[in-house]
């Protein structure tokens, strides 16, 4: 087998990226599941895909920015598919089911939409959390807009006695499998 040309920048001075074979690889596979319509990637893998990091590997940024880009065309693809094999309603059905958990976690007090980790335990800012939770309900209520790129790259910083990042994380991965079904 030859090695699949580069198309990503490569990180300088020993700095980390992305293992190189992991993401070509992973690519690789992704486009040739694109073009199955029986395929079994879908556009939550592709949110959830992580690489090792590897010195002098892909640019972070780069690589992430494509991901995006492909979670985006498969999204369409699923979409697409459920429409043109009669299953819209079951579809939007989904989407609906998951906007419904969402909002139900939104709608929960200040400091009260998750579980908390442990005091001397490491978890996600509450109060920045807890301020997101405010603009990402004003999307489900008011039709405000908040992008989509703004949900995926939401970062907090760490708290002692913080919210369970596993638990605020998922809600993050449902609202953009929610924004991205009705786009």
């Amino acid at each position: 087998m030859t090695a699949m040309p580069s198309t990503f920048p490569r990180e300088r001075n020993r700095r980390l990226g992305y293992d190189p074979q992991e993401v070509d690889h992973f690519i690789a596979v992704a486009r040739a599941e694109f073009n199955r319509s029986d395929g079994q990637l879908r556009a939550a893998h592709i949110r959830q895909t992580a690489f090792t990091m590897k010195r002098g590997g892909y640019a972070t940024p780069a690589v992430d920015a494509a991901l995006e880009r492909l979670e985006d065309a498969f999204a369409v693809r699923e979409r697409d598919l459920a429409v043109r094999g009669g299953q819209e309603r079951a579809y939007y059905a989904g989407t609906r089911q998951l906007a419904k958990e969402i909002i139900g976690r939104l709608e929960r007090p200040d400091g009260a939409r998750f579980a908390r980790v442990g005091f001397s335990r490491i978890g996600y800012s509450v109060a920045e959390v807890d301020r997101f939770a405010h603009e990402a309900r004003s999307y489900f209520e008011d039709g405000s807009h908040v992008p989509v790129e703004r949900v995926r790259s939401i970062a907090f910083r760490p708290k002692r006695g913080g919210y369970s990042e596993a638990q605020v994380d998922l809600l993050i991965d449902g609202l953009v499998e929610t924004m991205l079904s009705v786009r």
